[in-house]
């Protein structure tokens, strides 16, 4: 049976994401946990976030579990969502600056006064439902419509070094990266676990991946 570890470090819609993994899969026994043997020993890695970054990076480095991550995202299949995501590039400009896990080298970066085409301003953060356009095949976006509607919670976006690194992008208004893959990682800024039908069905796609793309 496959087992999926969700990191908890303290920040994260932890009960959210773990009972909508359970919901996707009687196959799949999940563990919210901060034990490194445990996320270490499982076939699966979720890596959740809400908050701020510097918070974030400095409860992973209180918790030894910044290594942990690193291993797990070299090693299996590997979930980052919203805040989880962000941690994983080199540096944020959030708090005048903080440095990320660089698993994935970019910048995380302020939506800078969004406003639409009429010329009215946007509020920060972004929340709500938007499209997702797939830019790439991948088995997460398998059984998924291509521009299907996702939930987003955010006021940082990232600009990865390498786009050919982005799987899926979004608008506000400006087109951002709103999904990320490379090898056996995934990452997504929205939320999939609130996400409805789209959203657990890229968990499901997630828990029967073997991390190949």
């Amino acid at each position: 049976m496959r087992r999926v570890a969700v990191i908890d470090y303290g920040m994260g819609n932890l009960r959210s994401v773990s009972k909508a993994l359970e919901a996707v899969s009687n196959q799949v026994t999940v563990e919210v946990t901060s034990d490194p043997s445990t996320i270490l020993s499982a076939s699966h890695v979720v890596f959740p976030g809400v908050g701020a970054i510097r918070d974030c990076i400095a409860e992973l480095q209180r918790l030894q579990l910044d290594e942990v991550i690193a291993q797990a995202a070299q090693t299996k299949p590997f979930l980052g969502i919203c805040l989880g995501m962000q941690a994983l590039l080199t540096h944020s400009e959030e708090n005048n600056g903080t440095t990320g896990l660089n698993i994935i080298p970019g910048e995380v970066t302020l939506f800078d006064k969004p406003v639409d085409a009429d010329g009215n301003k946007l509020k920060v953060p972004h929340m709500g439902w938007n499209q997702v356009e797939q830019t790439c095949a991948h088995p997460l976006w398998s059984n998924i419509e291509q521009n299907s509607r996702f939930y987003f919670v955010h006021s940082y976006f990232v600009s990865p070094a390498d786009e050919a690194v982005i799987a899926g992008t979004s608008r506000y208004p400006e087109k951002f990266a709103a999904a990320l893959h490379r090898d056996n990682i995934f990452a997504a800024q929205f939320h999939p676990e609130k996400s409805q039908r789209a959203g657990l069905q890229l968990l499901e796609n997630f828990v029967n991946w073997d991390g190949q793309s």
